[in-house]
């Protein structure tokens, strides 16, 4: 787990790929993030998550924007959220997936050089 960036610092600036060498176990979260957004269809879900109307979306109202079965959602759905970038609530008999502000934060950090 990373730990909280210092907010006098800015966004996960301890992280700055212009600042320090990552240690591996950084490296390592960073990447399983990263993995989680190269392929295009999850990258996109993270957009339509992160830019939902109240900060969040039911996954019925995602899996409409795409010609994949619910089980394929599902799956982009759950590796978002075990890299941690976003949650999700079971409301009823459907789950609504919010994005982790901390998170993207982290990682915008990492890639500010300066």
């Amino acid at each position: 787990m990373l730990p909280p960036t210092d907010p006098d610092a800015g966004p996960g600036a301890e992280f700055g790929l212009g600042v320090a060498p990552l240690e591996a176990s950084n490296a390592t979260t960073f990447a399983t993030m990263f993995k989680a957004l190269g392929d295009p269809v999850r990258l996109r879900l993270l957009s339509m998550i992160a830019s939902a109307p109240g900060g969040e979306i039911c996954v019925c109202d995602l899996s409409s924007a795409f010609h994949l079965t619910g089980p394929t959602i599902s799956h982009h759905l759950r590796i978002l959220r075990e890299a941690g970038l976003v949650d999700s609530d079971r409301r009823g008999t459907w789950v609504y997936y919010r994005a982790v502000p901390a998170t993207l934060l982290l990682l915008a950090g990492l890639l500010h050089t300066g």
